[in-house]
């Protein structure tokens, strides 16, 4: 379900001072890459975790990210959302944001490392009526 978006803007938009407007957080059902649907965890209890964004806009004081990076943002420290020329938008606190990379993040869930307490297994994997 796509959520409901109230403003609308077309054209040109600055964030005011050091402020960010980033784009692409992921929200929704997720699908790794064996296929699997996870349902959208928004608004559960264990949703509450901190989000990637990619920057669109940044205000003329901000010193620390530039356009076209991804930032890694505190949980719930975003805004609603609107319209920007036809994306969704967010603007979000400069001092909630915990880290920068330049490249897309790799947020896959269920991928088991060197460090981690799940085992990975080889070959396919069914869970219930469906094998990936």
């Amino acid at each position: 379900m796509k959520s409901m978006i109230h403003t609308r803007v077309n054209g040109n938009f600055k964030p005011l001072r050091d402020g960010i407007a980033v784009a692409e957080m992921e929200f929704g059902e997720t699908r790794t890459e064996g296929g699997l649907i996870i349902a959208s965890s928004d608004g559960k209890a264990h949703g509450i975790h901190a989000r990637w964004g990619q920057v669109t806009h940044i205000g003329p004081e901000q010193l620390d990210v530039n356009v076209g990076q991804w930032v890694l943002v505190a949980h719930g420290r975003w805004s609603r959302g609107f319209e920007l020329n036809d994306v969704t938008t967010r603007t979000v606190d400069p001092k909630d944001v915990l880290g920068i990379q330049d490249e897309k993040p790799n947020t896959e869930i269920f991928k088991p490392g060197t460090a981690h307490q799940t085992r990975g297994y080889e070959g396919k994997v069914s869970v219930g009526k469906l094998e990936v």
